[in-house]
């Protein structure tokens, strides 16, 4: 009895695995809000419709003027050593230049007919242009203060992502340009798209071709670095630099800080009250006394960072009798 009970609950199984529809395993290109809560789910803030953490433009732009040393320092203490990556080529350079907003992410391969065909199925039912190519759905998800991400598997040659419309359209819906693992075509043209700018392994004439979108806010690889979708991209021409939505606060305080302190040891140094050994080392309880009396006293319209997150440092700082 139990055995023809176990074979009539197989069949079953297989019966209704014969009727599912083709992409029932494969149901998602663009990742839901539950999943993208669940990848994210330290960030206890205000969320994007999609499910992306949303940190704040004003956050956003103090991590503008952050040294790229001291946040990635800032990552490195929270354990996450892997979020840098380097060797870029900027569509505009400018030593100037720094972009920071929210990784929408965005997975490349190389084309698979029956995966293709099977991706293309999911992308229209989800809604996703019939007309459009696979590469222009992450763009019309795009919103302002988003930072288009995407893994082109490093494919030069048909393996250009965007050309100077595309760059266009990105540039007007976030007023942000691009981080990708991949090239450009027409690069001439995408140099005139004004405000846009790009982190790309470089261009080439060619369209794309033989290269198939898998998904849309998932996790991806951007060469040494996994990025999540709502994570922070801070891209610069020193590098880029993803962080996690939750500890931006933080690392961007603490970042602030330590540029102080920089700045305050060498104007101590100059001045002859301190020596290079003093200020290339740990402050002893007397500087850090100093130093923090120093902050206590800059103007408001001289500090990176609101008065009230400084005092709530200070204080904790004196809570620990770390010469406060």
């Amino acid at each position: 009895m139990k055995k023809n009970l176990l074979t009539a609950v197989i069949f079953a199984g297989l019966i209704l695995c014969t009727l599912t529809p083709s992409f029932a395993q494969y149901d998602r290109v663009a990742m839901d809000r539950e999943y993208i809560i669940s990848l994210t789910s330290r960030w206890t803030g205000e969320r994007l419709p999609d499910g992306r953490p949303f940190v704040s433009d004003e956050l956003l732009e103090r991590l503008k003027s952050v040294v790229l040393t001291h946040a990635w320092g800032g990552l490195r203490s929270h354990k996450f050593n892997n979020q840098y990556q380097g060797d870029w080529m900027m569509i505009n350079p400018d030593k100037n230049t720094i972009m920071t907003g929210r990784a929408v992410t965005a997975q490349y391969m190389p084309q698979r007919p029956d995966f293709g065909d099977l991706i293309r199925e999911v992308g229209l039912a989800e809604g996703h242009g019939e007309k459009a190519q696979s590469n222009v759905w992450p763009i019309e998800m795009l919103k302002d203060g988003d930072v288009y991400v995407a893994d082109g598997f490093a494919k030069v040659e048909q393996g250009t992502l965007i050309g100077d419309r595309l760059a266009n359209s990105i540039y007007a819906k976030t007023k942000r340009g691009v981080v990708f693992y991949g090239t450009v075509r027409n690069i001439q043209e995408i140099k005139k798209v004004e405000g846009f700018n790009g982190w790309i392994l470089g261009d080439h004439p060619s369209s794309l071709a033989e290269v198939m979108l898998t998904s849309i806010n998932a996790p991806i690889r951007i060469g040494d670095v996994t990025v999540l979708p709502g994570d922070v991209v801070f891209a610069s021409p020193y590098g880029t630099l993803f962080f996690p939505a939750y500890l931006v606060a933080e690392i961007v305080l603490n970042a602030e800080i330590s540029n102080l302190r920089h700045t305050y040891g060498i104007m101590r140094n100059k001045a002859g009250d301190w020596t290079t050994g003093q200020i290339d080392s740990n402050y002893s309880e007397q500087m850090n006394k100093e130093f923090y009396d120093y902050l206590r006293n800059l103007p408001d319209n001289k500090l990176p960072m609101p008065r009230a997150e400084l005092n709530a440092f200070l204080e904790a700082r004196k809570d620990r009798n770390i010469g406060g």
